[in-house]
Parts: C-alpha cells; structure tokens; sequence
C-alpha cells in the first residue's frame, strides 16, 4: 500500500517564537492536522503556543494524551494509541506534524511516537526537523560556552536526582542537567561531589517568567519549576 501522507517531528524551540528553524516555519505552514502531547489531564500544549503564529490557519489541532505513571503498560498503550492516530491521518493522504519543545531528538515526547508509528506503519514517510534545545538556549542567553577544545559534555535529566550524575562523571568536565526541578538537594550534592564548582541554573529560559541563577544553592529553597536546568562546568 503507498501511503500518501508525510509525518514531520518539528521542534519549536525553548519558547521564544522566534527560535524556530525556517524550515520548521514552513513546514507548519503546510500542514493539515497539527498533533502535539498534552497531560491526559487537560489539552494545554505550550508547544502550539509557542508556534501559533506559523500555524496554517485550517490545520486541525489535535492533542495526545500522554499518562504521567512509571506503568510502562499504561504508557506503551498511550504511544500505540497516539501513533494510530497518526496513521489514520496519513492513509488519508494528508500532511501531519508533531509539534514538540526544543528538539525532537532530545528528551522529546515524539521520540515515543516514533518508534510506535515505525512498528505500526512502517512505510510511512517521516521526517525530522531539529530545533534549537532549551540547553543551547540557556547557553546562548547566559553567555556561556558549553564546550570547548578536548573537554566533554553530559547531558543528562535530574528528574531523579543527582544517581544519574554520579554514575557518569570521572572524565567530564561539563554537565548539562535538564528537569532539574525536583530533589534538588541531591543533584546538587552530586554536582560538588564530582567537582562542579561553576554552576548555574535558568528557568523558563526566553519565557515570561524567566529566572538566572548565579548558583544552584537557592534552587533548593524555591518551589520546584518543570522548566529548569543546570549548566555546571569543573574549570570554568
């Protein structure tokens, strides 16, 4: 069976509207059904808010519910589910897109959507299109350079704390640490045991509402943001 339709991840960006690709633009503009991830609770998606503006005005938006629970049963089903949604679109013939923060290939809830649409669809026509992480852009307002010369980077999630850090740490000398957001004592414990003297933490970063940290310490007495990371370095 050819399948006529074309599926795009397209990255947004970190939040400011205007860090978006021109292809992303364009491809947006194109668009007949608009897919984008929202809680199961509610159908907020910040990624479409964020795009709004380059949206094609007859595209449909559609959001997919994804369950927040550690039930990979639960979560698998929802990522079946979702991607059937997708094909149904593309047997049509249409052009769909995943809208999704920063980048498609970095800690992105269309990677999920990928490799259940692959298994279901395998003919189906996919392309990627990257956009600009929430840790360049942090970089890039701080005015930090992320890395230079031989040193190496890590990136990693602090989700759950500072385990991640510590198991990854001996020959690295900087560290990005996205969904630094909760047990935040612990990250930075894991920080200044590897020797991570140089940290600074953004959140919300180019939004309303964006905050710079000089250090980390405070982030451990404020109430937790989704939206913040960690940019940590040994020699800087």
């Amino acid at each position: 069976m050819n399948f006529k339709g074309k599926f795009y991840g397209i990255g947004v960006g970190p939040g400011d509207p205007e860090l978006m690709t021109l292809k992303a633009v364009r491809v947006m503009n194109e668009t007949d059904v608009v897919f984008t991830a929202a809680s199961s609770k509610n159908c907020y998606s910040l990624a479409v808010e964020i795009a709004k503006s380059h949206l094609c005005k007859s595209a449909d938006i559609v959001s997919l519910p994804f369950p927040m629970t550690d039930d990979k049963n639960v979560t698998r089903a929802a990522w079946d589910d979702n991607a059937r949604q997708v094909t149904e679109v593309l047997k049509q013939g249409k052009t769909a897109s995943f809208l999704t923060l920063g980048d498609p290939s970095t800690y992105s809830t269309f990677g999920y959507i990928l490799k259940s649409l692959k298994s279901i669809m395998p003919e189906a026509d996919i392309e990627t299109i990257p956009g600009i992480t929430s840790f360049h852009a942090a970089a890039a307002r701080l005015n930090r350079t992320l890395v230079e010369a031989e040193e190496s980077l890590l990136i990693t999630s602090g989700a759950y704390g500072g385990n991640q850090l510590r198991k990854c740490t001996a020959d690295v000398q900087n560290v990005v640490m996205m969904k630094a957001y909760k047990n935040i004592r612990d990250i930075n414990d894991a920080l200044k045991e590897a020797g991570f003297n140089n940290r600074v933490a953004i959140s919300k970063c180019g939004r309303e509402g964006e905050k710079i940290f000089n250090n980390t310490d405070p982030l451990e007495t404020r109430e937790p943001d989704y939206w913040t990371l960690i940019l940590a370095g040994k020699y800087k």
